[in-house]
């Protein structure tokens, strides 16, 4: 600890201020630079032609200059060298020495990293980039020179100082003219060249660090002063969870201040997550990802005066003031209290949680939100009041849905405390049935906080048991789905991952004509490929009611088959299908278990019937003769991959938790389920004949489209390709199995002895039949039972 003098005697004891700071918004500069110049080279390697034509544009412009064009050499050779150094003679006079120092590192970094790259670039090991930068001529791929200048301008932090920043990029851009009209240097390589020299500068800056320019303590003392504040003494305490600091001030008259200082430097800390949250959640819940330090004042300064006025019990504010240029300061009036995180859940008793409620209904009332609810947000005082603390996270004339997430978070969290029961009783009696049940759909893990996310993670079943508490409050009531993420963080895979596939079915293509695919083959089979699709669909539509004891609607049913289909292009293969069959039976009035049971015992008894399907074919296949019973070298082969496969889920622990969670949640109310379709005869061979038919059907389809081409294969041989591509398609987080259905019908098919073409022809064609020609019936179905409130 150290102490920091102020005016008339007042020592400020706080911890020695560091002399230099990394700071975030150096780091993130850097890395903001380098996804600039990735998207600039993949743009430019794409764009190819389009910046020779250019290059060529300028070069006879030049030559029709030519008096210009050596007037702007010149000028950009000679002032690139000129302005860096009148700017450094101009801080030394200053006395800030130390910052020339730093620019001057950068720069003989830029230098060697530059030409380091270059000599690597000529050397051939990535031959793409070196045209691209050279143009295929004899000149520097990234001008070295031009490189340690714009990291010295960067490191030395030109960009703040107006003029000079004006003369450093106007000298830069003359000196790029020239060099580009004399073709020393290409469109490209001059714009690598500026993004390089930039991401070495903030790379220097991050690497030695910044001056601390935050004020001490003494300076927060002189700014309280000038708020008319009489300050005896001042003590830095503990940063708040943003990591402001925040000072204990005491007064002449005998009370206190809590001041929290706001750091410019500390306004990007955390950006990354706020940047992920806000591109992943939907505008309605998401906050700004930067703001200003003005704005963060402002904002936290209107939370609070807006709390007081609605009634609430929250620090007053007394005074703001900004201190310098690099940061600001709130002064609360202090109140000696604790956070509810360090209160025993055993003296949470039901008056205090009426308290609480109590003061989240007087904020909701003037449509404010807290949006931090939790056990450091919520404080005591030594009367056991409630208080209201941290508005900075606040928004003021909010939306339902803010003031309905408020809600969940107090819900979820003091449930974390006192049990489910309680946290929904005392909620209740204070803010109505109404109110929770409005709530109950942002009862999602997405809609709170990240301590509260962290604390679901060892107590997994505080949301359920809140549901189920709010549903015997109000029975009847009516829920909404709120979906408040734009995507999940599985959509990313499953985008990338139809990339690729897209880019091997693209490259399947390339190899054959698909005109002569749909004229060159045989109608009659086509029909019966065609026909063996429709089939499957029925036979889905079978299988569901076989399952279901309440009676379906045959058509009906069929119909949210093909729905599925359509629903299948954005989701994968296992997914659409169960979502949307589950849903159907809901909006029939089964109830949510029991659909989810339904769709389950489907899926379980499709599994089975998979499996025994696959082993029965394979081991026709692989018999020599009809009194053979040694089965092949691939049955023998899957068998043991797939031995191999359980044995190492079973045996790490972390995927083997993984799967029996995944599978007591799938199948926990399956067995059930089963006994009651096995108690009726009629379904249970309506749910086999269906499960069967649909195999049969896509193996007669794809045998029909081998046919189609000509092609000879056994039907079991088909059915053992059908049926592992099959497998691999619904393990696939692509839409539909999309690209890994494919390769691996095309690479089954061709082992099985079918030339290449051939099999890739069959397989084009069956996946047009069954995945791409229901897609426009499916869109009709979807809409017209969703019209009819049957989805």
């Amino acid at each position: 600890m150290g102490e920091s003098r102020a005016d008339n005697d007042v020592y400020v004891v706080e911890p020695l201020l560091p002399q230099r700071l990394r700071r975030p918004s150096d780091l993130l500069r850097f890395f903001a630079t380098l996804a600039v110049l990735a998207a600039v080279v993949l743009l430019a390697l794409v764009a190819k032609q389009t910046l020779i034509g250019l290059e060529q544009d300028v070069k006879q412009g030049a030559e029709l200059v030519p008096l210009l064009s050596r007037i702007a050499a010149f000028l950009g050779g000679a002032a690139v060298l000129v302005v860096p150094a009148a700017f450094a003679v101009e801080r030394v006079f200053h006395r800030d020495g130390l910052r020339v120092a730093e620019g001057l590192i950068a720069a003989i970094v830029g230098m060697a990293g530059s030409f380091l790259v270059g000599q690597w670039l000529v050397a051939g090991s990535a031959e793409d980039l070196r045209v691209l930068l050279t143009g295929n001529r004899d000149i520097e791929p990234i001008n070295t020179l031009l490189t340690s200048v714009i990291a010295y301008a960067t490191a030395v932090r030109i960009s703040r100082r107006p003029t000079w920043r004006m003369l450093m990029w106007t000298t830069i851009a003359l000196y790029i003219l020239a060099f580009f009209s004399g073709r020393q240097i290409t469109l490209p390589s001059a714009i690598v060249t500026v993004l390089v020299g930039m991401a070495i500068g903030y790379a220097t800056l991050y690497g030695v660090g910044s001056p601390n320019t935050r004020p001490p303590g003494s300076a927060v003392v002189a700014a309280l002063r000038k708020l008319s504040f009489q300050v005896v003494s001042a003590r830095r305490i503990e940063d708040d969870h943003q990591g402001s600091r925040r000072y204990a001030i005491g007064l002449k008259d005998g009370t206190s201040l809590d001041v929290t200082v706001l750091d410019r430097d500390r306004q990007v800390a955390g950006l990354p997550y706020r940047l992920w949250r806000r591109i992943r959640l939907n505008s309605e819940t998401r906050r700004r990802a930067i703001r200003s330090l003005r704005a963060e004042l402002e904002r936290e300064a209107l939370m609070s005066y807006a709390g007081q006025a609605a009634g609430a019990s929250t620090p007053r504010l007394l005074g703001t003031s900004e201190i310098g240029t690099e940061a600001a300061l709130l002064a609360y009036e202090h109140i000696e209290t604790r956070p509810l995180d360090e209160i025993p859940d055993t003296e949470i008793d039901d008056a205090l949680l009426h308290q609480i409620w109590e003061q989240v209904e007087l904020l909701q009332i003037q449509r404010l939100a807290h949006r931090r609810l939790t056990g450091d947000g919520i404080h005591l005082d030594r009367a056991g009041r409630v208080v209201l603390t941290d508005a900075r996270s606040g928004e003021i004339a909010a939306g339902d849905l803010l003031l309905r997430i408020d809600v969940a978070q107090l819900l979820t969290y003091l449930a974390l405390r006192v049990g489910p029961e309680r946290s929904v009783r005392a909620a209740a009696a204070v803010m109505g049935p109404d109110v929770l049940a409005a709530a109950m759909p942002l009862l999602q893990r997405i809609a709170l906080t990240r301590e509260t996310r962290s604390a679901l993670g060892k107590a997994k079943q505080v949301l359920p048991g809140i549901r189920e508490q709010i549903v015997a409050l109000k029975p009847q009531g009516k829920v909404e789905e709120v979906r408040l993420e734009r995507f999940r963080p599985r959509t990313l895979v499953t985008i990338i991952a139809s990339a690729i596939a897209a880019y091997f079915l693209l490259s399947q293509l390339s190899q054959v004509n698909l005109y002569q695919v749909v004229t060159t083959a045989n109608w009659a089979w086509s029909v019966l490929a065609l026909a063996a699709s429709f089939v499957s669909f029925v036979a889905a539509a079978l299988m569901l009611r076989g399952f279901v004891p309440e009676p379906l609607p045959l058509w009906r049913t069929v119909l949210v088959q093909f729905a599925s289909s359509f629903v299948k292009l954005v989701a994968p293969a296992a997914v659409g299908g169960v979502a949307i069959n589950t849903r159907y039976l809901q909006k029939r009035g089964i109830a949510p278990g029991s659909a989810v049971a339904s769709v389950g015992a489907s899926q379980l008894i499709m599994l089975v019937f998979h499996i025994a399907l696959l082993l029965l074919f394979a081991y026709i296949t692989g018999s020599n003769t009809a009194t053979s019973f040694t089965p092949s070298r691939g049955l023998v082969l899957v068998l043991l991959v797939v031995a191999l496969l359980v044995v190492v889920v079973l045996g790490v622990p972390p995927l083997r938790r993984l799967v029996t969670s995944r599978l007591r949640r799938l199948f926990s109310n399956v067995l059930p389920r089963l006994l009651d379709v096995l108690q009726s005869p009629r379904k249970m061979i309506e749910a086999c004949a269906g499960t069967l038919m649909i195999t049969i059907a896509f193996v007669v389809c794809l045998d029909a489209c081998v046919a189609a081409f000509g092609g000879e294969l056994s039907f079991t041989a088909v059915a053992v390709v059908y049926l592992t591509a099959n497998a691999i398609g619904s393990a696939a987080p692509t839409p539909g199995g999309l690209g890994a259905v494919e390769g691996a019908l095309a690479l089954g098919l061709t082992v099985a002895g079918l030339p290449a073409e051939l099999a890739t022809s069959a397989v084009l064609l069956h996946r047009l039949l069954t995945f791409w020609l229901p897609v426009l019936p499916g869109w009709a179905s979807f809409t017209y039972l969703q019209r009819h409130e049957a989805l």
